[in-house]
């Protein structure tokens, strides 16, 4: 296809490729249907007009078996800003269709972080020969980054950064970042290192543009700093750089030496990642990724499911050991969920806000005690709404006093019963070092609904049915 054609597509009648800011239906069926007819001309005249986000947001829409056919015929419109912004699993269909000195290629043109998290997903085989494809230098940086444990700092650094020792004047670092340094290389802060390559300070590029050219980089540097250990998590990473505003932070290894820096564009992709990652856990969703492969998402979802129907049986044995009741009484029955129903939502409820206040360092243990009797006083608050809301319901419903009085004394229980597990499980879990937000939700439910179960069936049973009737 022409240019002039090209013109003529984007012109016409026909929808734009964007649409709202997504590609159209009526674009994606046009480029499917040229690499089904191995129509790469129309391929490339077709894909070229598009920002790189949105030529991976076209790997995403098209079909699994196309993206490799689609990938080897864009050539060169395949760069490293279009990988760089791929799905994990779509990068994976994609760069196999990729020789593995095509994706050295791709690779030498990224960031040291992004490079560092391709390769480390490609199995152990084709990550050898990606590896061996690339220059020497590249390929030492790569290696070492990837001795680092994954989600560390190790992995996320980059190594091209700008340190100058605090003995140079602002001229001469001026200078020096001009004949020496990679145009390419993009920086926000330079840092001062001492003879041995330990941090001493940073100094800001507008203090560089704005001092005297022949003061000391000691005397305008600032000595206060926040260090990255090399294997400190991501997750605490990203909590630092919050904190503390960052833009950009030395990391150091175990000798204190600069290795790296992490730059805050970096940590935005981390904290994006970890909030819905810890959000998929709650559902036990897995990844929560529509691209990942459907067996995949069956084994984590139906682990997750197993362990739901395990505690269904725990709540439904405590229902059958009070069936006498049951049957003297129908309303029992029909009354029951609503008691387990709104403990489980109260229960998820204090589970959401003390996952969250985990994982951002919010909730320690210095101010374990104060959050769990908050806790308690909201649940108080909330149990004595809701069961005087049930109370006037029941009586109004059924005509009897003694039964809304039953019920509201189980749920005032139940709501208290939840939000104490809804603190106190993910704080259990998290001090025996698991994951609160994979394991939570399970023992939440499970002992809401039979504690909201046993409330209700245990009080109507002591109480007699034969006064509730």
């Amino acid at each position: 296809m022409t240019d002039d054609a090209r013109l003529d597509y984007r012109d016409d009648d026909a929808p734009d490729a964007l649409q709202e800011g997504q590609l159209s239906r009526v674009f994606v069926a046009d480029v499917t249907a040229a690499v089904d007819s191995s129509d790469v001309d129309s391929v490339r005249a077709l894909v070229a007009p598009l920002h790189p986000a949105d030529v991976a947001d076209l790997f995403a829409a098209i079909a699994n078996d196309r993206r490799g056919p689609l990938a080897s015929a864009l050539g060169e419109l395949l760069n490293a800003d279009v990988v760089a912004e791929l799905d994990d699993y779509v990068r994976d269909d994609v760069l196999g269709a990729l020789s593995p000195g095509e994706v050295a290629e791709v690779v030498t043109q990224l960031d040291t972080d992004d490079a560092v998290a391709i390769i480390g997903d490609l199995e152990a085989d084709e990550q050898r020969e990606v590896l061996r494809a690339l220059a020497p230098e590249d390929r030492a940086d790569i290696e070492a980054a990837l001795n680092y444990p994954e989600e560390s700092a190790g992995r996320l650094m980059q190594r091209d950064l700008v340190a100058v020792p605090e003995t140079m004047s602002v001229g001469e670092v001026i200078e020096a970042v001009r004949t020496t340094i990679d145009p390419a290389t993009d920086f926000w802060e330079i840092f001062v290192i001492d003879a041995a390559r330990r941090p001493t300070g940073t100094m800001r590029l507008s203090w560089l543009l704005t001092a005297p050219p022949d003061i000391s980089v000691g005397d305008v540097m600032k000595r206060e700093q926040t260090l990255i250990p090399v294997a400190m998590d991501q997750e605490e990473v990203a909590l630092l750089f919050q904190k503390y505003a960052l833009i950009s932070a030395a990391v150091v290894d175990d000798a204190g030496k600069l290795v790296g820096v992490i730059t805050v564009d970096d940590v935005v992709h981390i904290i994006q990642a970890e909030a819905g990652e810890d959000v998929l856990k709650l559902s036990g969703a897995g990844d929560g990724d529509i691209n990942e492969p459907v067996f995949t998402t069956y084994r984590t979802r139906s682990r997750w499911l197993v362990a739901n129907l395990v505690t269904g049986l725990v709540s439904a044995s405590i229902i059958g050991a009070f069936s006498s009741s049951i049957q003297a009484l129908v309303a029992l029955a029909a009354l029951s969920p609503i008691v387990a129903s709104v403990g489980g939502n109260a229960g998820n409820q204090t589970m959401a806000v003390t996952v969250r206040a985990l994982a951002t360092n919010q909730l320690t243990t210095s101010n374990t005690r104060r959050t769990v009797w908050r806790e308690i006083r909201v649940a108080l608050l909330n149990g004595l709404t809701l069961a005087v809301l049930m109370a006037i319901g029941v009586t109004l419903v059924f005509g009897n006093a003694t039964l809304g009085l039953v019920i509201a004394v189980a749920m005032q229980f139940n709501i208290l019963i939840a939000g104490l597990a809804g603190v106190m499980v993910p704080l259990t879990l998290d001090r025996l070092e698991a994951d609160p937000a994979v394991a939570s939700s399970v023992f939440v439910t499970m002992i809401t609904d039979s504690m909201g179960f046993f409330a209700f069936l245990g009080l109507a049973t002591l109480v007699g049915v034969q006064y509730l009737g």
